[in-house]
């Protein structure tokens, strides 16, 4: 039975680890169901969160490949209890006239998407939140309203408490 496996990766900000990194995942069969990069607060480093579904029993052989790269130069892998997450949504619903845009706006109250175009016929809306929750957002908007475009960030994970994920590495 597969099981998602959330990865927090440090690795230096250089051009070429994004191929480096995924094609590591394709060599070995695994697919990549998110993934986002970003430098972080050292500008030396930049940290990579990676979803992917597999067994359980490949979770230590996916860490310990990474780790072998000499770009990576740390792994975490991120439970929900020990991290926070969240993803980006951006969705163009349909919306002709007053009515259907007053009830788009009515539902929007419960989850605080923010507006960021109306026009004739439709409304854009950005919403950030658990991936759970952006799916079952959508799913509404697309069965009642008709959903015209959308586009997701994926997953972005920090760990819980104090520090940072780079505090005990060198550049």
């Amino acid at each position: 039975m597969k099981e998602k496996l959330v990865l927090s990766v440090l690795v230096d900000n250089e051009s070429g680890v994004l191929q480096r990194v995924a094609s590591l995942f394709s060599r070995r069969g695994y697919n990549i169901s998110s993934l986002t990069v970003s430098e972080t607060e050292d500008e030396a480093f930049s940290r990579m969160t990676i979803e992917t579904y597999t067994e359980p029993e490949n979770f230590r052989q996916i860490k310990r490949q990474l780790s072998k790269l000499e770009i990576v130069k740390k792994v975490a892998e991120l439970k929900d209890e020990d991290s926070v997450s969240s993803e980006l949504l951006l969705v163009k619903v349909k919306a002709q006239g007053v009515d259907n845009k007053n009830a788009i706006l009515a539902y929007n109250l419960k989850y605080g998407a923010r507006v960021l175009d109306v026009s004739l016929t439709t409304i854009t809306l950005e919403f950030t939140g658990t991936g759970d929750t952006i799916d079952e957002f959508v799913e509404y908007l697309d069965d009642n309203f008709g959903i015209v475009e959308l586009a997701r960030t994926g997953i972005t994970s920090l760990q819980r408490g104090e520090g940072s994920f780079t505090d005990d590495v060198n550049a």
